[in-house]
């Protein structure tokens, strides 16, 4: 009698190269924001400026993301992302090249092109890989290499900016993005047709059933999972809804918080670029424990019993108000207590993204996954593309008022109720029409 077939688990392997990828992209999205201090005076870049040039990123991201999500359906996760690295890395190094605030525009917005490939094909490939009760999990980990690239570009941008000069900067960080498609080519398969990953592992990737249709009473969405994929009704499910408005409303704010933290600090505390590191490092690494532990608190409901969607449902709520206390950031004296807020609020910001990924990976089946994503993406860069119009034209409001602080706590004000907008949106479209007890 034979013994039983050793599992492998190759899938974590996969979930490795992908938090890499995206380790990568926020590495080379946030080398200008830490920059900013040199390049303004180079420049000679106002708020508005600097919030044009976010905007412009921002716009190309949001509007590529639905091709993006389209063509990586059609051709495939491995090589969809790997065009999609080649092209923001090769935009990533054009920066060197920019003369001016055209120049810097052209080169960002190439970079949202490429970089609006990498969320579609990740969570495909989660889709793909895990099974539901291990998808969150996975977004997380996946996902926290958003802030271990916010981490990595405080440690090592200022340093290499002063050693170098701001152009190598931008060409030594772009360049890492062909390192990793060698990796991606030579490692990444389809599980069905990957030679190490065992039976065992692909029964367990594969072997739960479908998740059942979530939309309650909706006619039109009774039969969803079992049309065929390039026919599926998207906008039949009415969680499509509350994914994009999800997305709409709090994605501006984790841009926020990418782009103006370092110019925030340096602003009101005065750090100069050798002093920025410290806090910025702290932040991010709060970040990257909310990213993983948001994951692991639903996934970990899942497995005591809770409905997936009510499991989302209730951790996202937690998420939600873990962000409101930005709103007290005004009543703080020194910095440190600001630090510890600000680690809070984006530690619950990468726990709620890793949970509303995984909303969507739960409503709807992945033949069409990498579309939906990419609408939501898209949701979230079109707020994201207005939102920085708005904060630089607020700081230069109060700049001129000689109240800049001032400003930066309107933001924050808004960025506190954001998520509780948010939630409240996710919980009409899609938590109130689930038919589940915990």
């Amino acid at each position: 009698m034979g013994s039983a077939p050793t599992s492998s688990n190759y899938r974590w392997i996969i979930v490795g190269l992908l938090f890499f990828a995206t380790t990568i992209n926020y590495l080379d999205r946030q080398v200008m924001s830490l920059l900013k201090p040199i390049l303004e005076k180079e420049f000679n870049w106002t708020e508005t400026d600097y919030g044009d040039i976010v905007t412009v990123f921002t716009f190309f991201y949001g509007a590529s993301t639905l091709l993006a999500g389209y063509i990586i359906d059609r051709i495939g996760t491995k090589i969809g992302y790997i065009g999609a690295i080649l092209v923001w890395s090769f935009a990533a190094m054009g920066h060197a090249l920019a003369g001016g605030t055209s120049g810097f525009m052209i080169a960002r917005g190439l970079l949202g092109i490429g970089e609006a490939g990498n969320f579609p094909a990740s969570i495909k490939t989660v889709a793909e890989w895990f099974p539901q009760k291990e998808r969150a999990l996975a977004v997380g980990i996946f996902n926290s290499g958003a802030n271990i690239g916010a981490v990595v570009a405080p440690a090592i941008v200022p340093p290499l900016a002063l050693l170098a000069g701001w152009q190598m900067t931008f060409i030594a960080t772009g360049a890492l993005g062909f390192l990793w498609i060698v990796a991606w080519w030579f490692y990444y398969e389809v599980p069905a047709r990957h030679k190490r990953v065992s039976a065992a592992e692909l029964a367990h990737i594969t072997g739960e059933s479908p998740v059942e249709p979530s939309v309650a009473g909706d006619a039109a969405a009774t039969d969803l999972l079992t049309d065929t994929p390039t026919h599926y009704p998207i906008f039949a499910n009415k969680a499509i809804w509350g994914f994009m408005s999800g997305k709409l409303l709090t994605d501006p704010i984790w841009w926020f918080f990418l782009f103006w933290l370092p110019s925030y600090l340096s602003n009101i505390y005065h750090l100069d670029l050798k002093k920025l590191g410290a806090p910025l490092i702290v932040i991010y690494l709060a970040a990257t424990i909310g990213s993983v532990g948001g994951g692991w608190l639903s996934s970990t409901l899942i497995e005591k019993g809770w409905h997936p969607t009510r499991a989302r449902q209730w951790a996202m709520a937690l998420f939600a108000i873990c962000i409101t206390p930005v709103m007290a950031i005004s009543q703080m004296g020194s910095m440190w207590p600001v630090i510890a807020i600000l680690s809070l609020a984006v530690a619950a910001h990468q726990a709620w993204s890793a949970n509303i990924f995984t909303v969507a990976a739960d409503q709807f089946p992945k033949q069409v996954l990498s579309r939906v994503v990419g609408l939501g993406t898209m949701a979230g860069t079109l707020g994201g593309a207005v939102f920085p119009l708005l904060v630089g034209r607020i700081l230069d409001h109060y700049k001129a008022l000689g109240s800049l602080s001032d400003g930066y706590y309107v933001i924050f004000y808004i960025a506190g109720f954001a998520y509780l907008v948010a939630w409240t949106m996710l919980y009409i479209f899609v938590f109130s029409r689930v038919k589940a007890k915990v």
